[in-house]
Order: structure tokens, then sequence, then C-alpha cells
């Protein structure tokens, strides 16, 4: 395609057929206003092309506002220009955009992963609850809020505040702070939305994984385990907690890669790991009179954690079918 020169005043003469023709073959646009600027980015955007226009002036601020990015670089930007901008540069260095797109990226790749925990561990929390509060009226009903209210669900009250604390702070600190990656410059962006498809498989998996092993303690753990109401009711708890510091693995990756990948290089996770772990020995061997909860042997702890770390193998038959299934579509 034809490159072409043009002023600000002779694009402005051009008839709107002539604009929406020469638009894409524009290259330089010499002695533009503001105005020539705001009609361009009009004209490629009504294309459909994704604008990003740098601006330093107040006259700037219609064309900054208009495009789909708008950059104001430099000290002498006004500050009009800046509220205008989606970007606003202060150093003056050009440079610095490609921090700013990296750091933008590594955000919203942070949301993401947290948001792939978050969801997962309150879909299992919620139809627990739900199942057991259900289950424990005699009759069967659907009177949730007096049953929680008896007392009649799973957890007792600090193991509830626990479970929470993990879900919140403590998966917050690791899973949603880090520096960015120079891979995620290479992703292309397609204005993906914030949950993907691939991502509510995994997180539907784990999900259904999860209720499926809790509610099997649940309701069958005392004749599995061959344990009194009290032990089973502590194996559901730490099994629970377990499952959701394995799925912490499975939640940082989400590109299907390797779960453990450059994992030595993130110390505040593996802290954050060990500190969750420590304190969930506490609990269920310490705290037994605060925290409503029995010792548990050697075997019923190997039981919890083996029945967690499946949460790992499910992930990697889920990402295996999600790739199967994109290799034979995409060779249709």
């Amino acid at each position: 395609m034809d490159s072409e020169v043009v002023e600000g005043a002779e694009f402005q003469n051009y008839t709107e057929e002539e604009r929406m023709a020469k638009v894409d073959k524009i290259c330089v646009m010499a002695s533009a206003s503001s105005s020539d600027m705001l009609l361009l980015v009009q004209c490629l955007r009504k294309k459909g092309h994704i604008v990003a226009l740098i601006g330093t002036d107040t006259v700037d601020a219609a064309a900054l506002r208009e495009a789909d990015v708008g950059i104001s670089v430099g000290l002498q930007a006004t500050d009009v220009t800046k509220e205008s901008s989606d970007i606003a540069i202060v150093d003056g260095d050009f440079v610095s955009v490609v921090n700013v797109l990296k750091w933008g990226r590594a955000v919203f790749n942070h949301i993401q992963i947290f948001a792939r925990f978050q969801l997962t561990v309150s879909i299992t929390s919620l139809v627990i609850d739900f199942v057991t509060a259900v289950s424990a009226s005699e009759p069967p009903t659907i009177k949730i809020v007096a049953s929680i209210s008896s007392g009649e669900i799973p957890f007792a009250a600090l193991q509830v505040l626990w479970v929470k604390l993990i879900i919140g702070t403590l998966a917050a600190l690791p899973l949603a702070i880090g520096k960015p990656s120079k891979e995620l410059m290479k992703c292309p962006v397609d204005g993906k939305p914030l949950i993907t498809n691939i991502m509510w498989r995994n997180i539907l998996a784990q999900a259904i994984y999860h209720i499926a092993i809790l509610l099997t303690i649940q309701f069958k753990g005392r004749a599995i385990f061959s344990v009194a109401d009290k032990v089973k009711d502590t194996q559901m708890f730490n099994t629970f907690v377990l499952c959701q510091v394995f799925n912490k693995f499975n939640a940082r990756e989400l590109k299907k890669k390797n779960i453990f990948r450059r994992i030595h290089r993130n110390k505040l996770f593996i802290s954050i790991i060990g500190v969750i772990i420590i304190l969930q020995v506490l609990i269920v061997e310490f705290l037994k009179r605060f925290a409503g909860t029995k010792r548990l042997n050697w075997g019923q702890w190997g039981d919890s954690i083996g029945i967690a770390a499946m949460s790992w193998p499910v992930a990697w038959y889920v990402n295996w079918i999600t790739k199967t299934n994109h290799f034979v579509l995409s060779n249709v």
C-alpha cells in the first residue's frame, strides 16, 4: 500500500469519501492543527483502527479523548492534557511507554490470577455450605439462614476466619503482586475478557473436584477413614485448606505452562505458602480448643495432603484437554 504525505489543511478539504479512502495511506500529516488531528483520529477509528495519540498541549485534549489511547508526554504537558489522557509520562522519555505497558499488562495478569483463585474457593465454599446446611435439617429443607445460624455448617468460627484470611490477604500477596516479565510484551492484545473461557474451565474443574472430595469427607468420611465425627470434621477442614494451598500453584500460571516455572524467583510466594502451612499445623495440632479441631496422626495428614495434591493432576488434565481440542479444531 502506497504511503502519502498530506498537510492538515489539505486533509480538511477532502470530502468524507476521500478522507475514508486515503486515511489508511497517510503516514505523515504536516502542519496539522488540533482539529486536523481530531478529524484524523475520528476517521481512523471509523475504519476500525485502534488509535494511540501523543499530545502535550491543551489544544490536543479533544483528540486525546477521542483516541483509544491518549498519551501526554513531558513536564510541559498541561493539567488539561493529562486529565484527557489515559497515560501520562511525566519524565518526557518515550521509552517509558514500554514500562507503562509492561506494568499495565502485569496488573491485568495479576488480577486474572487472583480472580481465578478467588472464584475457585468462593464457589467451593458456597456449594459446601449450601449442601451441608440443607442436609442438616430433618427433613432436608432450604432454610439456609436458620441452619447456618444454628451452627450446622462444616467449619467452626475460627476456621472460617482462617479460610477467609487465606482467600483474601494471604492469597493477594503472592498472587496479585509481582514484577512484570518480558514474556508479557510478546502476548498479543486481543481485547480478551478478565475471565477467559480457558480460565472458566480451570476454575470449574478445580471447584468440582474440591466440592466432590469435601462433600464425600463430610458425609462418608467417618466410614471411609474409620474416625469419630470430630476427627472427620478436622480432616475436612484440613483438606479444604490444603486444597487451596495446592491450587495456588495452579492459579499462578494462566498459560497452561509448568506450574513450578520461575517459582524459585518468587520468594514472596514461597514464604506465604510456608506461613500458611505452619499456621495450619498450629491450628490443627495446638489450638484445638480455640479452633474446634482434633489432632490428626501422620496417616490422616498424609490422606489430606494426598487428596489435596490431586488438584495438580486435575489441572494438568484440563489443560491437556483444552490444548488437544484447540489443536484439533485449528487443523479441521
